[in-house]
């Protein structure tokens, strides 16, 4: 096996191999590297290993050894990571001491107990693809828990009792949806039942955890299914409660249709979105706001009026409380207000002034902003799959069109205000933005040309000239 390793890791690992051997300690390779090279993956994770090393004699090892750094970052889980130089860049490596992890009533990060041997690690793990390890001494594969068949079985099976794993660290719940995700494997009935009795348990774990591990299903290529997972579980309210709603929808209006489809709807969207966590993310809360705003109206249709405002909110609370970075929480609530903006371009109607104004306000999300608007379309009727997905292009060449004319960065006042204070003498004031203002709007009308300064200065001169006479009337 570990000859399918590229050319870097097996000369890691060869190193590793002898370094730990010669120190009298064992190493096995573990984790989604084993898992990856069974499934013949082309590309593979990176190197996890298991040793019967401390952290501090993995320590001492790798001083020995010709590396770029140590990091420490997860020693008190028991990993010590080293960072190896290869042709392809740096090779980080993690290695762990056996171990095993449990949760302590009202801790919200496990304790960690070393182990004994990799009988004892493998048996701590969360699914039995994940309990395989292989010597790096000879390549001897050890899977006491059947997980090569499972692997063959496309099943995720939990290790030993289902119950037991996930009380022993209640991530493992999502873990295992992140894998149907990544994986596209169903989960064995007893595993599913155990998550079903364990799904209050995530509310013990902290929300950067939880927030990984999301962003982590989200992005794989079988999302729908590991949404699918969370729902059918119980946890997908019980890690973001804010979308109790949504999943109320799913059972709530049996006999309409339009509200029967809003989770199928969003899981599609989801899939059909690039796998990149701010536009997965937006896909997922674009309408999750539906149900909140559900109307009907004289002649019976539904509507949802102010959906994506409401939605928009609805994700900043949600990711806020996930604790997610600043950038992301402002990225997913911005797409998620705008996201029905693409869908009323009209190649007949919209100026080129009303593009560069819907460009301006998307500015730093607009790529995310039309790969999701390219993916809101879900409708069985090809008609209506192609005159959206004609929308979409359509508003991408006017976009494309109108930057190879004039850059958006371009699209200001071709006067800043330390022009316009030495042009009158004044001191600053709310003045300047008005007539900044004034004179952008122009620019992105295409009345103004951004380099203009001379018709800029008059037509500045002549608003000021307006602003003294109303002031001398008042």
């Amino acid at each position: 096996m570990i000859s399918r390793l590229d050319a870097d890791q097996r000369a890691v690992v060869d190193t590793l191999a002898g370094a730990f051997a010669e120190a009298g300690h064992e190493l096995y390779l573990v984790g989604g590297v084993v898992r990856d090279i069974l499934l013949e993956r082309k590309t593979l994770a990176d190197l996890d290993l298991a040793t019967s090393a401390t952290p501090e004699q993995v320590k001492a090892i790798a001083a020995r050894l010709d590396h770029q750094g140590l990091y420490d970052v997860g020693e008190r889980f028991g990993t010590i990571g080293i960072v190896f130089a290869g042709e392809g860049g740096p090779r980080p490596v993690e290695i762990t001491t056996y171990r095993s992890e449990r949760y302590v009533p009202g801790s919200r990060h496990p304790d960690v107990v070393y182990g004994e041997s990799i009988s004892d690690d493998l048996a701590r793990r969360d699914v039995t693809i994940n309990a395989i390890a292989v010597d790096v001494r000879d390549g001897a594969i050890v899977d006491p828990h059947y997980g090569r068949a499972d692997l063959a079985m496309g099943l995720l099976r939990a290790v030993g009792d289902p119950d037991e794993r996930f009380r022993e660290d209640p991530l493992r719940l999502l873990r295992v949806a992140r894998f149907v995700s990544r994986l596209g494997f169903a989960v064995e009935a007893e595993t599913r039942a155990a998550m079903r009795r364990q799904a209050d348990t995530i509310e013990t774990v902290s929300a950067e955890r939880i927030l990984a591990e999301i962003t982590r299903l989200l992005c794989g290529e079988y999302a729908g299914h590991g949404l699918e997972t969370l729902l059918e579980t119980g946890l997908l309210v019980r890690a973001m409660p804010e979308l109790m709603p949504l999943e109320d929808s799913v059972y709530a209006y049996a006999g309409a249709h339009r509200e029967k489809d809003l989770w199928e709807h969003t899981k599609q969207v989801v899939v059909q979105s690039p796998p990149r966590s701010v536009v997965r993310w937006a896909a997922l809360l674009h309408d999750a706001a539906k149900p909140l705003t559900r109307s009907v109206d004289a002649q019976g249709e539904v509507h949802f009026f102010g959906h994506e405002r409401v939605g928009a909110d609805l994700a900043r609370r949600l990711l806020g409380r996930l604790k997610a970075d600043k950038a992301t929480r402002i990225a997913v609530t911005r797409l998620v207000d705008m996201h029905l903006r693409c869908a009323s371009y009209d190649v007949a109607t919209w100026t080129d002034s009303a593009v560069r104004r819907l460009a301006l306000e998307a500015d730093g999300i607009l790529p995310d902003l039309l790969d999701l608007a390219a993916a809101d379309v879900t409708s069985a009727n090809a008609r209506k799959q192609r005159e959206a997905a004609s929308r979409v292009q359509g508003l991408r060449d006017h976009l494309a069109r109108l930057e190879a004319e004039v850059a958006l960065a371009q699209l200001q006042s071709p006067l800043d205000g330390n022009d316009l204070m030495r042009m009158f003498d004044r001191r600053p004031d709310k003045w300047i933005a008005e007539i900044k203002d004034h004179l952008r709007e122009l620019v992105i009308d295409g009345e103004l040309a951004p380099d203009d300064r001379e018709t800029a200065t008059r037509i500045a001169r002549d608003l000021v000239a307006a602003m003294d006479a109303v002031q001398e009337t008042s």
